[in-house]
């Protein structure tokens, strides 16, 4: 009977289900509407909700947690933009950006230069609720423990999520997340199948993206300016041009690994984030679509890399950085003429040697379950692989 009962009411349940989880640009905005600055995001937006609403079917923690990334990052634009509103301040310190395929080494590069105190890079809790600039301590550590437990619910609804990328509030952080505020940014695709997105992203220009990236930054140094910022996001091979439109000595660290590696690792993490979030996950449509995004966005940068100066680029590949860290870290100071003191290699150096007494979890995937093979792979990201060295 209670058989007959629950099953007569499963079409209603559906529907009302459709009901909550459908996405309206409108619900997004709300009354931040006027309040976000120069409109740079509606269009990228309305694309992003569509191609969400007509490709998933979210579940309940899926549709809260979209909904709530896209209002969150709103409203910190909001933030943002009354805070610089009629501000008129210097360019942010020169920044580095350490870039390359997803997966490839850059973390940890990226962990290490951070150990260098003349270098300053924002920090996970910066990034998700940097307004208004904390005062203090105190003030830090509330926002710290705040995102910390977030993350830590995020981790039980995601438990490969440690082993793929371990996020504290309080360690530095890639900076994709501050393109969420400009609604273009890659994280969404790891969230749900918006193929029509991807598409936009392809072809959008980024420009405002670092216009907001730059008023982030300008808003850090109110607290204090650092000797040169230290920035990391893979996504940012694409887009050389645009960065350096907004920052003209910017300079690059490129680390190449294998695409074969690269490509599946990131599939994989892409699947397990949508697989909490939708009940259609389609592992190979996560394959076809990011192995064509990344081939679409080395190329650009192969393209971009020829109009850098030698003195602003360097490039590693993922084999010789791993066999020998320090060593590869030395050879950037000497390209970008830095200079390297005593206690900052001792703290790289024990870093290094507690990087090797941890024991992390397999990172476990195929190619053949996002329909990727080795052939394929090479196939499409030829251009990349004549290019460069791994």
């Amino acid at each position: 009977m209670w058989n007959l009962q629950y099953e007569s009411i499963l079409p209603l349940l559906d529907k009302i289900l459709k009901v909550i989880s459908n996405i309206r640009t409108k619900d997004m905005i709300g009354n931040l509407n006027g309040r976000l600055g120069e409109d740079d995001y509606s269009e990228p937006l309305e694309i992003l909700i569509k191609s969400a609403n007509k490709h998933n079917k979210f579940n309940l923690f899926g549709t809260f947690a979209f909904k709530n990334q896209l209002k969150d990052r709103l409203k910190m634009r909001c933030k943002l933009h009354n805070f610089m509103k009629d501000k008129a301040l210097p360019s942010p310190a020169d920044p580095i950006f350490v870039t390359g395929l997803p997966r490839s080494g850059t973390t940890f590069l990226f962990n290490i230069l951070a150990l260098d105190k003349n270098h300053r890079s924002p920090k996970y809790w910066e990034i998700m609720s940097p307004l208004p600039l904390a005062k203090s301590n105190f003030d830090i550590k509330k926002r710290e423990w705040k995102i910390n437990a977030e993350l830590k619910f995020a981790r039980t609804i995601i438990p490969k999520l440690r082993s793929m990328h371990h996020i504290r509030a309080q360690t530095p952080e890639e900076c994709e997340l501050l393109a969420t505020i400009n609604v273009r940014s890659f994280v969404y695709m790891c969230m749900a199948n918006v193929p029509e997105y991807v598409e936009y992203l392809k072809d959008c220009t980024f420009e405002s993206v670092f216009v907001w990236h730059k008023k982030f930054f300008q808003m850090l140094e109110l607290n204090s300016r650092p000797k040169r910022w230290l920035l990391k996001d893979p996504s940012h091979i694409g887009h050389i041009p645009e960065i350096l439109s907004t920052y003209p000595n910017a300079k690059f660290i490129n680390i190449h690994r294998s695409p074969i590696e690269s490509i599946g690792s990131f599939c994989s993490l892409a699947k397990n984030i949508r697989s909490a979030f939708t009940k259609n996950v389609n592992t190979k449509e996560i394959g076809n679509v990011i192995l064509d995004f990344w081939q679409h966005s080395l190329n650009k940068g192969i393209d971009a890399k020829q109009n850098l100066s030698e003195e602003q680029i360097i490039d590693l590949s993922y084999s010789g950085f791993i066999n020998n860290p320090l060593g590869t870290v030395k050879s950037i100071y000497e390209k970008f003429d830095l200079d390297i003191d005593i206690e900052t290699e001792n703290s790289m150096k024990q870093y290094l040697i507690n990087q090797t007494k941890i024991k992390r979890q397999k990172h476990i995937y195929s190619l053949e379950e996002f329909g990727l093979s080795e052939k394929n792979i090479n196939n499409h990201l030829k251009n990349y692989i004549k290019n460069n060295e791994f």
